[in-house]
């Protein structure tokens, strides 16, 4: 079916075939009858993995950047994902970077984007999430189909674009004493290239001093709640050697739980489409080579310490199997589900 569609999605601007696709799936998983024919069409066998103190049903998860504000996880819930990572969330509502944003480059098979954490706010996410006692009766439906998925749900929380460094650590906290109660784990999300001085923050000595105030807070909110709070960190792959080997030691130090490697590239390797002179980040398949070699690096200097999620360039079954084979203990796609639709997850598992 996706190949029917492909071609009418990709007549449509990117950002605008996006929200349609996510418009159609906040649809879907609103009603009884359509959520269910989905979950038959991407029914797959469960493949357990054990992480950070849960069962994921299988290793396969969405990537942050697809569903920002978590309104269509019942949707995504029936397409067979292990885990769904919403966001990046804001503290404060903010529209992003002015439009056009987000570039397909088809040849290449490959995006780029310069969203700048277009956010509704925590506050909206806050309300998506609550209890089902306390949720309006559509929320209701959404909610109760999404849990019943047994899906894990990460929230990825960035600063707000008016925040400086200096202060970001205050729109971190903030974050995690909103949202805490709702998610299953947090990811620290210091490494998109299209937040201003955003990346600053993967440097030893900025990492270290967030990441123990946030490790500091996260001891509050298990308290408070009575559950344990992953946090995991998610790096830019345009570190150098050295400066990715100190953020691995600087998170391992912080006894944070996990690493998720990695974000999208400024690099512009293995690019043939004019739409290379955009500004932004690249994903999909040109940065396959650059996420391998990432993954590879990662997982030997963590030495089996804390699980690493890989991402990025992830477009087939083969692409997933050599992630996990090389050490990954989950995976996460977006781009690959652009052009390959989401039977990819599907695909994915069957090959596993």
């Amino acid at each position: 079916m996706y190949k029917i569609l492909r071609p009418l999605l990709f007549m449509l601007e990117p950002e605008s075939a996006h929200q349609l696709s996510l418009r159609f799936l906040q649809l879907t998983g609103s009603f009884t009858l359509s959520n269910l024919i989905l979950k038959l069409i991407y029914r797959t066998k469960s493949k357990p993995v054990e992480a950070f103190g849960f069962t994921f049903k299988n290793p396969v998860g969405l990537a942050a950047g697809y569903d920002k504000n978590g309104i269509a996880l019942a949707g995504l819930s029936a397409l067979g994902f292990g885990h769904i990572e919403v966001g990046t969330i804001t503290p404060l509502e903010q529209e992003g970077n002015p439009k056009p944003r987000v570039f397909r480059l088809t040849e290449d098979e490959a995006v780029i984007n310069r969203m700048g954490f277009p956010s509704y706010g925590a506050d909206y996410v806050k309300k998506r999430l609550k209890p089902i006692e306390k949720a309006t009766p559509i929320n209701k439906l959404m909610l109760a189909r999404w849990r019943s998925s047994n899906i894990i749900l990460g929230i990825n929380l960035g600063k707000n674009k008016s925040t400086p460094n200096e202060e970001a650590v205050l729109d971190y906290l903030s974050l995690m004493q909103l949202l805490s109660e709702y998610a299953d784990y947090l990811t620290i999300n210091v490494s998109s290239p299209n937040t201003v001085g955003l990346r600053d923050l993967q440097g030893k000595q900025a990492l270290e001093s967030l990441l123990h105030q946030i490790d500091a807070q996260r001891k509050i909110e298990e308290k408070q709640y009575e559950k344990k709070i992953p946090v995991l960190v998610k790096l830019a792959p345009d570190l150098t050697e050295s400066e990715l080997n100190d953020a691995v030691d600087v998170i391992i130090d912080s006894k944070m739980d996990g690493i998720i490697v990695n974000n999208t590239t400024v690099s512009r390797d293995r690019v043939e489409s004019s739409l290379r002179v955009e500004s932004g980040g690249l994903s999909g398949k040109p940065l396959k080579v650059k996420s391998e070699a990432v993954l590879h690096q990662t997982v030997k200097h963590v030495n089996g310490k804390i699980p690493i999620v890989s991402v990025g360039g992830i477009m087939n079954p083969d692409d997933a199997k050599r992630r996990l084979n090389a050490g990954a203990t989950l995976i996460q796609i977006y781009t690959g589900l652009i052009y390959e639709g989401p039977s990819l997850v599907k695909k994915i598992l069957k090959s596993l």
